[in-house]
């Protein structure tokens, strides 16, 4: 039986999770983390998209990308199999470092996307790993609501669905607060 194909069009947004294999951990250290982010670079050179919002937790990744002219799958591969070959090699391992195929929901409203931004950025507190989301360093939440400059993500879609002061807004929004437009 043939996988289902995903939905592709240039400019599709969509959440992408990958797990590691068995829920084994992904990432082993901060080396591993800046390595990840590396190659993020390095395949938006090969195949341009737009980074909305990311987490790098233990055993898995949450992206919010939005392509531009090139098919997912290919940002996907190339992603994810240069860092399983860099990974398995520093920590001299052999076999898969994902389980299965990486995740890939389509994300086709704006109440969507201000959704997986949120679940994203919130994802560490969840699993009780910090407090607040801007404690959690691989994440892009503190471009969102610091000064602080992030190159991998871009904030300005998602902040202009919020009012002045954007930032603060968007703090609200994710942490619970009440936000008034």
């Amino acid at each position: 039986m043939s996988r289902k194909l995903r939905i592709w069009y240039p400019g599709a947004m969509y959440h992408i999770t990958s797990r590691g294999n068995r829920r084994s951990a992904i990432f082993y250290d901060d080396i591993d983390r800046k390595v990840y982010l590396e190659l993020l670079e390095e395949t938006r050179f090969y195949y341009p998209f737009h980074l909305h919002a990311y987490c790098l937790m233990t055993n898995h990744i949450h992206l919010q990308l939005e392509t531009t002219n090139h098919h997912i799958r290919h940002i996907m591969k190339m992603l994810n199999s240069r860092y399983a070959l860099n990974f398995n090699k520093r920590h001299r391992l052999v076999g898969h470092v994902f389980q299965g195929r990486y995740g890939a929901e389509i994300i086709e409203t704006k109440d969507y996307q201000l959704e997986v931004s949120r679940y994203i950025h919130l994802n560490p507190v969840e699993a009780e790993m910090v407090s607040f989301p801007k404690d959690y360093r691989w994440s892009s939440y503190g471009a969102y609501v610091t000064g602080e400059g992030n190159p991998h993500v871009t904030t300005k879609k998602i902040l202009s669905y919020f009012s002045e002061p954007v930032k603060e807004k968007y703090r609200m929004f994710v942490e619970g607060e009440t936000v008034r437009n």
